[in-house]
C-alpha cells in the first residue's frame, strides 16, 4: 500500500514540475492530479503530521492571518507545512501536503496549518481532523458562487457539530459569533475600543438580525462592516465576552497600526507594519489561534511584530520610471463591499491627493457581479484623487462608480489592457508620490504575474 501511495506521489509531482515548466505556479493542478490517483490523499498525507493540523476560514483575512500565525509559529521553532501561495481549495491543500511528503511515512514539517476557502471547509476538517478552526468574519462576497450568508453559517456550524477541533471565533461578527455558543472551549476574540466606533451601520453591513428570534440588533458599536458590540433587545443575545482582545488601537495610515494585546497569559504592546483595522483583525485572529495552539504571549507578539504584507495584501513595491528614479506603489486587494471599505477608511487617513490604479475583473474567482462597488463607499475619496485608471474586463464600470462617487470625470482615464495601465499609471500624478493600486482577486494575481515577470515582485510561491 505504501509502496502504492509512492508510485502515485512521484506521478502528480511530475505533473506539477511540467506545469512548473510551462509557466504556472502549480499550486493547485498537482493535488488535483493527486486526488484523482488517491482520493484519500489528504487524510492520509495530513495523518503523518506530527502535531496535527489548524485551518482557518473567513471571507476575509484568511492569507494575511495565516501568515501572521506562520510567523508567530516559525519564530517558536515549529515547522510548518503550510499553503503559503493561497490556493486554498482542496487541489491546493492536497498540493501543499504532497510537495511536504517525504519518503517513508515522512512530512517536512511537524504541524499543518491551511487557510481553507469557506465551501471547502466542511470537507477539509473532515479529512484532516484538525486541532484548531479559526473563523474570522462573514461578509458578503462573491453571491454568485457562495449564496447568501446564512448558508455558509450553516455549514460552518455543521463543520463544528461534527469535529472535535477547539473553535476559535470572531466575537465581533454575530454570523460567526453564534457558531460556538453551545460549544464547550470556544476561544472567542474581539476589539475592546470604542474610539473606533463608526457613526453609524455602513450601508455594506450584512448581519444585522439575531439568528435566534429574527429581530433586528441593536449596535452599540460598530467597527467594520457589521463587526462590533451588539445585543438583541428581544431575546436578550449578546456579544460574547472575549477572552482575547485588542484595545487602545492606533491606525497609522497605509502603513502601520499599533494596539494592546490581551490574552489569558496577560498584555503586551503590540507595533504592526501593516495598515488598518483589517489588519488588526487578522493579527487579533492569529493570536488567538496562537493562543489556542499553546504559544506564550511573548512569541505571539514577535511573530506579529514580524510579520510583513502578503502577496498583494498592502504589498509595495518599487516601479521604476524615466529618469533612473523609482516610485512606490502599494496593492491593496479589494474584493467586497466590507474589503473595499476598509482599504478607502485607511486611504483617507493619508493627507493629499492621491493617484490611483483600480484594476476590476469579473472572472469565476472575482465573481461575475460587479454590482458590489457601488456598496463601497469610494465617496470616502471625493475630493482627494489627482488621477484614477481604471483597468480591467469592467474597467468602464469602475469608472463610472468613481465618476458618482464625487470624483471629477477629467481625473478618470479607462485604459482597460494591464500592462498599458500601468505603464501610465506609474508616470501619472505625483512622481514623488506613492502609486495605489486597487486591484480584485484575479487582478491583483495578473498585476503581480506582471510585476515578477519584470523583476520587481517576489514570486507568490517561493
Amino acid at each position: 500500500m505504501a509502496r502504492l501511495l509512492s508510485g502515485k506521489l512521484a506521478l502528480a509531482r511530475g505533473v506539477g514540475a511540467l506545469s512548473r515548466l510551462r509557466g504556472s505556479g502549480a499550486t493547485s493542478i498537482p493535488g488535483k492530479v493527486l486526488m484523482r490517483l488517491e482520493p484519500d490523499a489528504i487524510a492520509s498525507l495530513g495523518a503523518r503530521l506530527k502535531d496535527g493540523s489548524a485551518l482557518i476560514s473567513a471571507t476575509n483575512g484568511k492569507t494575511t492571518t495565516a501568515a501572521m500565525l506562520s510567523e508567530i509559529m516559525t519564530r517558536r521553532g515549529v515547522s510548518l507545512v503550510h499553503n503559503r501561495a493561497g490556493a486554498n481549495m482542496a487541489g491546493g491543500v492536497a498540493t501543499t501536503l504532497l510537495d511536504a511528503a517525504r519518503p517513508h511515512g515522512g512530512m517536512a514539517g511537524e504541524l499543518g496549518l491551511f487557510e481553507v476557502d469557506e465551501l471547502w471547509l466542511a470537507e477539509l476538517t473532515q479529512q484532516l481532523c484538525p486541532r484548531a478552526i479559526l473563523l474570522g468574519n462573514l461578509f458578503r462576497d462573491q453571491l454568485d458562487r457562495y449564496g447568501e450568508l446564512e448558508a455558509i453559517a450553516d455549514s460552518w456550524r455543521d463543520t463544528l457539530a461534527g469535529s472535535s477541533a477547539q473553535a476559535v471565533l470572531n466575537a465581533d461578527d454575530p454570523l460567526v459569533a453564534d457558531l460556538g455558543r453551545e460549544r464547550a472551549g470556544t476561544l472567542y476574540f474581539g476589539v475592546e475600543d470604542d474610539s473606533l466606533a463608526l457613526s453609524g451601520m455602513a450601508h455594506a453591513a450584512d448581519a444585522k438580525h439575531c439568528r435566534n428570534c429574527g429581530a433586528p440588533y441593536v449596535f452599540d458599536a460598530v467597527y467594520l462592516g457589521h463587526l462590533g458590540h451588539y445585543h438583541c433587545p428581544n431575546c436578550g443575545r449578546t456579544r460574547p465576552v472575549p477572552s482575547v482582545t485588542a484595545g487602545e488601537v492606533k491606525l497609522e495610515g497605509v502603513r502601520a497600526a499599533r494596539f494592546t494585546l490581551t490574552t489569558p497569559a496577560g498584555r503586551t504592546e503590540v507595533s504592526l507594519a501593516l495598515p488598518g483595522l483589517y489588519n488588526v483583525y487578522n493579527a487579533l485572529a492569529a493570536a488567538a489561534l496562537g493562543t489556542a495552539l499553546a504559544i506564550p504571549l511573548e512569541a505571539i507578539k514577535a511573530g506579529l511584530e514580524g510579520a510583513r504584507a502578503a502577496f498583494g495584501r498592502a504589498e509595495t513595491v518599487s516601479l521604476p520610471i524615466p529618469g533612473g528614479e523609482r516610485r512606490e506603489m502599494r496593492i491593496l486587494l479589494v474584493k467586497n463591499p466590507a474589503g473595499a471599505n476598509e482599504v478607502l477608511r485607511t486611504l483617507a487617513l493619508e493627507p493629499g491627493e492621491h493617484d490611483l490604479l483600480g484594476v476590476l475583473n469579473d472572472q469565476i474567482a472575482d465573481g461575475r457581479d460587479v454590482s458590489w462597488i457601488w456598496d463601497a463607499d469610494f465617496e470616502q475619496l471625493a475630493g482627494r484623487v489627482r488621477q484614477a485608471i481604471c483597468s480591467g474586463s469592467r474597467a468602464a464600470d469602475l469608472a463610472t462608480r468613481l465618476k458618482y462617487a464625487g470624483i471629477e470625470t477629467e481625473r478618470i482615464r479607462i485604459v482597460p489592457e494591464l500592462e498599458t495601465a500601468l505603464a501610465e499609471a506609474t508616470v501619472a500624478g505625483a512622481r514623488s508620490s506613492t502609486l495605489y493600486a486597487l486591484p480584485t482577486y484575479t487582478a491583483m494575481l495578473a498585476l503581480r504575474r506582471l510585476l515578477v515577470a519584470r523583476g520587481e515582485a517576489p514570486s507568490s510561491w517561493t
